[in-house]
């Protein structure tokens, strides 16, 4: 370790004061990568954040338009055509699924429709394109939950490693004033504070973002059921 020019460094900062700037310039490379390396997480963590809000709110809003749809009396046929064949959002591709099989079935020479393998049919697509849904809606959710416990620990390993170095350029510079001892001391904490900043929205946002994404499962699901009760009571009609 290079006593001379971290006390040097340690003399810098005691003369330039404690601004976020000065202690990431006057630390040690180690700390330094620890630090940019939380940025980059915290930045990233704001991205999916900001990705999550847009999508739930959209899958939300269209779902809410294709209920509409569905709800207003017109024909389940047109409706499959225009928005089950091709679904472009996660409740027309339920819809799609459920009706898809089902008319797949009735296409079947002499089937009954009322018979329990094809409400079985049924009730497997729904239940496999809700799972698939749901994956895709928590894409990069793990992140959040991943950099939430992981970051303050990356943070105090900065910390730990910054205070080492301070202690040693102390040493070397005989002098234990407060004015020589804080700025050194500083720069490590600040790795810290650092994890902090970026644990704490990813912890948050993963709690939201995967109560959100289980509301909005459980709205596919009690819509993928009411629909299978409609095709269950069409089946029996047409028996």
């Amino acid at each position: 370790m290079d006593h001379a020019v971290n006390s040097s460094a340690l003399g810098a900062v005691a003369a330039s004061g404690l601004s976020p700037l000065d202690l990431f310039l006057h630390a040690s490379i180690v700390v330094k990568l620890v630090m940019l390396g939380l940025i980059g997480c915290s930045a990233f963590v704001w991205a999916v954040i900001v990705e999550k809000i847009i999508l739930m709110r959209r899958v939300n809003r269209e779902a809410t338009e294709f209920e509409d749809r569905f709800w207003s009396g017109g024909s389940l046929d047109d409706l499959y055509d225009s928005d089950g064949a091709k679904p472009v959002h996660p409740m027309a591709a339920v819809f799609g699924a459920a009706m898809g099989e089902w008319r797949r079935s009735a296409r079947i020479s002499g089937v009954d429709l009322a018979r329990g393998g094809v409400r079985d049919r049924v009730d497997r697509a729904i239940n496999i394109t809700v799972s698939r849904e749901i994956e895709r809606l928590s894409r990069r959710v793990i992140f959040l939950a991943t950099i939430g416990p992981v970051a303050p620990f990356i943070g105090l390993f900065g910390t730990v490693w910054g205070i080492m170095h301070a202690f040693g350029s102390i040493a070397a510079m005989h002098n234990t004033n407060l004015s020589v001892v804080a700025p050194g001391i500083s720069e490590a904490l600040f790795a810290t504070a650092i994890g902090l900043v970026t644990a704490i929205p990813a912890y948050i946002a993963y709690n939201v973002a995967t109560a959100s994404i289980d509301r909005f499962a459980e709205r596919m699901e009690a819509f993928g059921t009411e629909f299978a009760a409609i095709l269950s009571r069409q089946s029996e009609e047409r028996s």
